[in-house]
């Protein structure tokens, strides 16, 4: 699936702002036409964890609770920020902001641990970026299904992983 003109617009924008890996992809995931797919209330996802807004899980969220978008904004950028701690890390190459993006916003999917131990980052690290971006497109299986959803997801972070910058 290729990725919606709204969605590109934004990602080009939060590029342009210069806001960094995090900013890029904050702006991935979020909102109504972010890869999550923003939820107001608290629902159980594929695999029955409790989420709300663009995938926030946690012991803070509320049941039943309407969040609004200043909510969701604001736990999207926190969750994606404890990301990029987690993972930086374990990048011991030179990556760009756009790389590093779609390596967050798989990470905000799959979890960090799971992308520290991926080999997807061990290619990133091995300096096989190519190799790396191509991972993204075997990470599409929840409860042991194949996902649609999760193929459109990594279709899109695979084109900004391999976006060139200028």
């Amino acid at each position: 699936m290729a990725m919606s003109p709204t969605l590109r617009n934004r990602i080009i924008g939060a590029i342009a702002g210069g806001g960094g890996a995090v900013a890029i992809a904050t702006v991935m995931v979020s909102g109504k036409d972010g890869l999550e797919g923003r939820e107001y209330l608290p629902y159980r996802d594929v695999v029955g964890v409790l989420t709300v807004c663009d995938g926030h899980t946690g012991s803070d969220i509320i049941p039943g609770k309407r969040y609004t978008d200043k909510e969701c904004d604001a736990l999207t950028r926190a969750d994606m920020a404890r990301i990029a701690r987690q993972v930086d890390p374990h990048i011991r190459v030179k990556a760009t902001d756009t790389q590093r993006a779609a390596i967050y916003s798989f990470a905000y999917n799959v979890g960090a641990t799971a992308t520290i131990n991926s080999t997807l980052l061990k290619r990133l690290n091995a300096r096989d970026y190519a190799g790396a971006c191509n991972e993204l497109k075997r990470w599409v299986f929840a409860g042991g299904k194949k996902w649609k959803g999760l193929m459109n997801r990594r279709d899109v972070e695979y084109e900004v992983c391999t976006w060139s910058q200028k």
